[in-house]
């Protein structure tokens, strides 16, 4: 029986387990936080969840990827290059949900010599943004066209009935990871030009879909698009975009949150101080007395705009202390968020990704495409991220193991015979692609 080590246990990993343990598969959990994987597992023969303290126990951790299969790492990103590492060293393969760094794309000839694969970012973004969007691009080539544009946009939030706050946002997923996206900066290419975003504009331009049964979402660029002209195979395009879509009012409160310097990972002295005490430190208030009418002045908008409110609501007003000595803004604002953000546990969350394409083809048609996936959770504790995160990965696990993906070295997603496989088999889950052809230009992103 093959035997699946799984690195990690947060909060999208639940299906995983559930999958694979119904395919028959043998897994063990290994986390420091075992009890979450005990719950999912029970009285299941085939699971089983050991505690492992993955910076102190390096010992524990080689020797349990030397006795499995396959590891599959819902570690932090920053861990997954050791763990690769491990896995060619025993000659085993390895999945992640993550994003690839240069330095694990520099393991490929090891990984290959290995005979082994290490395929990543096999999550929903990245992950059936990849596979889905591969699937028809190929299908354009295939007729001899052209993608002339190409705009990729996907957001994990929460279903259109849930009651918002002034964010028009729960947190469905790693929270903090949430906030320090909005440190990213962006570049995509735009009719031809390539557009170069600054962190510090990130969210000053957002422009807005009208999603299929949800009604107007808003968009801001999602790192860097300009790699995946060459990972997707379209040299030819004029405009490549990926982006995250959000509710109103997410971007505007993060553009004022930028400009107050609230999301600095910068450690200051916070001995005493409180909430207002920290936000007049950072828009150089002489003090935290009338901290709502000082942030108005610094950010240059009335008293009554709601931008204020929303500062209000999460407690950047609030005279109570802090309780640290010293610690960065990033932390503190990103907990207080968390403390008032989490979805509860009777809300929906979805997840809402949209392809369009214009393509062109030889005897002068043109046409736009788009592909939409609209899932979503019951409640938190089965919610839409975590099955389209962790389903793609347990499908691929799945097929590695049972010799159907053959591909060997440091991979993602974007060749028909690991994408094509894998979303059909999702689904089979009910994650489904819904692909539109033919559609007039006006049907582009404008």
């Amino acid at each position: 029986m093959k035997k699946v080590l799984i690195l990690g246990a947060g909060m999208v990993s639940k299906p995983m387990f559930e999958y694979l343990l119904k395919k028959e598969i043998q897994i063990t959990v290994a986390s420091n936080t075992p009890e979450n994987s005990e719950k999912v597992i029970g009285n299941n023969p085939l699971g089983k969840s050991v505690y492992l303290d993955i910076v102190e126990d390096k010992e524990l951790m080689e020797k349990l990827v030397s006795e499995h299969d396959l590891t599959v790492s819902l570690l932090p990103y920053a861990f997954h290059v050791e763990v690769a590492k491990l896995c060619i060293k025993h000659k085993k393969n390895m999945v992640t949900t993550s994003y690839v760094k240069p330095e694990m794309y520099e393991l490929d000839q090891q990984a290959k010599d290995a005979d082994i694969i290490i395929l990543n970012e096999l999550g929903v973004d990245p992950g059936i943004d990849h596979m889905s969007a591969m699937r028809i691009i190929d299908h354009i080539h295939d007729k001899d066209g052209k993608v002339e544009e190409f705009y990729s946009i996907t957001g994990a939030i929460v279903a259109p009935e849930v009651e918002k706050n002034p964010f028009n946002y729960k947190f469905t997923w790693a929270p903090k990871g949430v906030v320090m996206a909005g440190n990213n900066d962006g570049k995509f290419l735009l009719k031809g030009k390539e557009v170069y975003v600054p962190t510090e504009n990130l969210f000053k331009d957002p422009f807005s879909v009208n999603f299929p049964d949800v009604g107007k979402l808003y968009v801001y660029p999602n790192r860097d698009s300009l790699p995946y002209i060459e990972l997707y195979g379209i040299p030819e395009t004029k405009t490549i975009f990926r982006g995250t879509f959000r509710y109103d009012r997410w971007c505007e409160n993060f553009d004022a949150m930028k400009k107050c310097d609230l999301l600095s990972y910068d450690k200051i002295d916070l001995s005493g101080k409180s909430y207002a005490d920290m936000l007049a430190v950072k828009i150089g208030a002489d003090n935290s007395d009338n901290i709502r009418e000082k942030t108005a002045d610094f950010l240059n908008i009335s008293t009554e705009n709601r931008i204020l409110d929303a500062f209000e609501w999460v407690g950047l007003f609030s005279y109570k202390k802090i309780g640290k000595e010293e610690d960065s803004p990033f932390e503190v604002v990103s907990d207080i968020m968390i403390e008032k953000m989490i979805v509860g546990d009777t809300e929906r969350d979805m997840v809402a990704m949209q392809h369009t394409f214009l393509a062109s083809y030889p005897d002068g048609k043109r046409e736009v495409i788009k592909s939409s996936l609209l899932d979503f959770g019951t409640v938190a504790t089965d919610t839409s991220i975590a099955r389209t995160v962790a389903l793609p990965a347990a499908v691929g696990v799945r097929m590695i193991l049972e010799g159907k993906i053959i591909s060997k070295g440091v991979h993602i997603p974007v060749v028909p015979n690991i994408y094509n496989s894998i979303l059909d088999a999702l689904e089979e889950l009910d994650i489904k692609m819904v692909e539109e052809f033919g559609l007039p230009e006006s049907e582009n992103i404008q």
